[in-house]
């Protein structure tokens, strides 16, 4: 069976259309994309090069910038079939280098095990009924020596109050319904279920949002959403 929520690959799909709006309902990824790939040139070094695959691409905002710094070769996966589509289509115009495969990470990574030197997979985790799965996927996919990025939101009050409260209900940052609190990823978790895959945990950085510069900005607290950077162990 496929690792995923049919009403969470719905919900994306019917807004597929709107994915390169920086003012649609993505537009928080459009803001946030540029740290996200500062930060995983920080802590892995430059794409340029390097094999890189996104897992949950999703319209390709991330997989798009990933070929802009230079990687040699770039694929991105999701099951939501639409919202591919749209990440095809817009890559015929700019990047018509990048692979896009509609299939679970699972099963992905049993037919490239050990091919990037990267691998990204953002904001799915909390939309996954098994993100340990996805976790070993990812896991999977990297090369000895590689690096795995991952994003996601705490599970706590405070994640709630701010992701769900204030992101949805009150500032209107995404839309509403995007999150299930229930769903969320404490760092311990994320990083338990990463040692299981054979994974290092190498970094936790916060991800925050002012609202009142309309900023967001990299930091320590991870006390709702977080990235984390993992390595894969040489090969003795």
């Amino acid at each position: 069976m496929e690792n995923a929520d049919p009403d969470e690959i719905a919900k994306f799909d019917q807004d597929a259309d709107d994915w390169w709006d920086p003012n649609g309902p993505f537009a928080p990824l459009h803001a946030i994309n540029p740290l996200r790939l500062d930060y995983i040139e920080r802590c892995g070094g430059p794409i340029r090069g390097r094999r890189v695959v996104d897992v949950g691409c999703g319209g390709g905002l991330l997989t798009e910038g990933l070929a802009e710094r230079g990687a040699a070769r770039v694929s991105g996966i999701d099951l939501a079939s639409e919202t591919i589509e749209v990440a095809r289509q817009h890559a015929r115009d700019h990047h018509p280098s990048i692979e896009y495969h509609a299939t679970p990470a699972e099963s992905f990574a049993a037919a490239h095990a050990g091919t990037f030197d990267v691998v990204t997979c953002l904001e799915l985790l909390e939309h996954v009924p098994d993100p340990a799965s996805v976790i070993h996927a990812c896991a999977t996919l990297v090369r000895p020596g590689g690096s795995v990025f991952f994003s996601t939101i705490n599970r706590n009050t405070r994640a709630w109050l701010f992701a769900i409260v204030g992101a949805e209900r009150i500032l209107g940052l995404l839309p509403r319904g995007t999150h299930d609190a229930s769903a969320f990823i404490q760092p311990a978790e994320l990083g338990r279920w990463a040692r299981q895959a054979g994974l290092n945990l190498r970094d936790l950085t916060g991800l925050h949002y002012n609202p009142i510069s309309r900023r967001y900005t990299l930091g320590g607290d991870t006390r709702v959403n977080y990235l984390a950077h993992c390595r894969r162990p040489e090969a003795v």
